[in-house]
């Protein structure tokens, strides 16, 4: 029986093209338990193929005709075939992290076709160093990135010796879900929600005239808001291809810790930080390193004040930050304080509006980003903002599924045309892991940001003395 399918979601069918999949990804690591043996990965493998039941979430494909009045509905796949969703690869020799990664982005580049329901996962062997990989990727329109980190998580342990454990698509993985908190990992999901609000803000947002002005007066003047007006223009801001280019890497979360302490700073300004140090760095390298600071969209969770328009969900309200990034300052130190300093004023502005305020004024700060991509103004008219920066919080302790260890998760998101670069952060048992996700004609050498974020770590140490 087919089902509309709700305006958000038709809107990131829509929106979709060879050059912009629309679909989010993740990369897991996994150390095969004590004993395993040669099959292990084949084994693991045909666990998460061979499932009593399928979700109905996993089975479902959109589809239109004239019987639907050209309405796109979802509709279970009569025709569903497991094997073609989960899939058995191997990486080519020597097998480094680099194949990996070069494996992932093709994967990731690549459209899922509506013909079937849009999500697929890669159970990757061939790592020399013997661990199992785990790449899935999910439609937006189906989930949204959190949902899908949530639905992985879901059917994790903390007890190495739990078995039977079902596969994110089973029927069984929804029944051990736990209860979803309030602000529970929703940072990296706040620039769709603002993406989507962009392209219609109601009139509930009408009481919000002298938080409106002061917050475009901020953006006019080009001081740190919820609005940005003042992003030069970079290559990152450009029409993309279809390619990806995906690179990942992690940290110590107390390496972070040690300098945010030692600076007064928090971790999530030392996160910035190193992306600002990186980002300059390659920019140099490519001669292409604007005079003004580069600006990024930065989600964030607040305790935004109640008003008579409240949330139906309580808790925290989640708003975006244009934070300057201070590209254009040569030391670290300096550049890590006027990062915070961005930070901190663009909490205040947010924190002197009400909820539906908040998801307003971020939508207005997306609406250029949205707009001129659809318009095929990029170049014209000039970007909000140069790029996304997540950071989204895990799990603290070690996970494992089946008794696999889980050793890495590393996120990979959508770029958008006139916005080719996207940087989401999650923490996972004591570690801070970045996912770079670009279209690889767009940023070349895409992977050397790696290298830098691990001098701007070191340089950001000593700026700190720790």
């Amino acid at each position: 029986m087919a089902t509309p399918i709700d305006p958000t979601s038709a809107a990131f069918l829509l929106t979709e093209n060879r050059n912009m999949p629309m679909h989010v990804g993740g990369l897991q690591l996994f150390e095969k338990p004590e004993g395993a043996g040669r099959n292990y990965t084949r084994e693991l493998f045909e666990q998460m193929r061979d499932v009593d039941e399928v979700s109905p979430l996993f089975l479902k494909h959109p589809y239109r005709s004239v019987r639907t009045g050209g309405q796109l509905t979802w509709r279970e796949d009569a025709q569903f075939d497991i094997e073609h969703h989960v899939r058995h690869s191997a990486l080519p020799k020597p097998g480094r992290i680099r194949e990996l990664l070069e494996l992932c982005s093709r994967l990731h580049g690549t459209r899922l076709a509506w013909e079937r329901p849009l999500w697929e996962a890669h159970v990757i062997e061939g790592l020399r160093d013997g661990r199992v990989a785990l790449y899935t990727k999910t439609h937006h329109a189906l989930v949204d990135g959190v949902s899908a980190m949530r639905l992985l998580q879901s059917v994790l342990s903390t007890d190495p010796d739990e078995r039977d454990m079902p596969a994110p698509w089973g029927q069984a993985a929804g029944t051990r879900s736990r209860k979803k908190k309030s602000n529970d990992l929703v940072l990296s999901e706040a620039p769709m929600t603002a993406l989507r609000s962009a392209l219609g803000i109601t009139a509930e947002a009408a009481g919000m005239p002298s938080a409106l002005i002061k917050t475009i007066t901020k953006g006019v003047r080009n001081e740190t808001s919820s609005l940005s007006l003042h992003a030069p223009r970079t290559l990152f801001n450009q029409s993309i291809t279809g390619s990806r280019r995906f690179a990942a890497q992690d940290w110590p979360i107390e390496r972070l810790r040690a300098i945010g302490k030692a600076t007064g700073t928090t971790l999530n300004d030392v996160v910035l930080a190193m992306c600002s140090g990186a980002m300059r760095t390659y920019l140099l390298e490519l001669d292409a390193l604007p005079e003004a600071p580069l600006v990024a969209m930065v989600p964030v969770g607040l305790n935004a004040k109640q008003s008579q328009i409240a949330s139906a969900d309580g808790g925290n309200a989640i708003g975006s930050v244009m934070v300057q990034l201070a590209t254009d300052v040569h030391d670290p130190g300096k550049r890590l304080q006027k990062i915070h300093n961005s930070m901190r004023d663009g909490k205040q502005a947010l924190s002197s509006m009400t909820p539906v305020q908040i998801m307003a004024m971020s939508a207005l700060g997306q609406a250029p980003a949205i707009i001129a991509p659809m318009l095929r103004m990029q170049g014209i008219v000039r970007p909000p903002y140069n790029l996304i920066i997540s950071n989204v919080p895990g799990p603290r302790t070690t996970h494992y599924w089946n008794g696999a260890k889980l050793v890495g998760t590393y996120p990979l998101s959508i770029p958008i045309n006139g916005m080719a670069l996207n940087i989401t952060c999650t923490s996972y048992d004591g570690n801070m892991m970045f996912g770079l996700t670009g279209c690889r004609r767009t940023v070349p050498h895409l992977q050397r940001l790696l290298a830098y974020l691990d001098q701007e770590l070191t340089a950001l140490e000593k700026a700190a003395g720790v």
